[in-house]
């Protein structure tokens, strides 16, 4: 069985990391949260960032990831497709 993760499904875990901290969180944890190494989580963060889903504002210390509206209403229609194709036990 392969147990590899989509790109939708990698794009959806890296939004819902964000969701579940309160809407931001620093890159080093999301990191850990979506369990992606450094360089995939760049690379995904760079095209979420292109496509306006994420946003990134600088801190004191480091800088924090955002989810935007954008990225919300994603989240939201990602989960009623999901919630569509377990219905159908797909």
């Amino acid at each position: 069985m392969n147990s590899r993760r989509s790109k939708l499904e990698l794009v959806f875990d890296i939004l819902v990391a964000i969701q579940n901290k309160g809407g931001k969180i620093k890159p080093t944890h999301l990191m850990y949260k979506s369990n992606l190494s450094h360089k995939l989580l760049s690379e995904y963060l760079d095209e979420l960032k292109a496509k306006e889903l994420v946003r990134e504002e600088p801190t004191d210390k480091s800088r924090v990831v955002l989810i935007t509206d954008k990225g919300l209403n994603f989240l939201a229609e990602m989960r009623k497709v999901k919630e569509f194709t377990e219905t159908f036990g797909l």
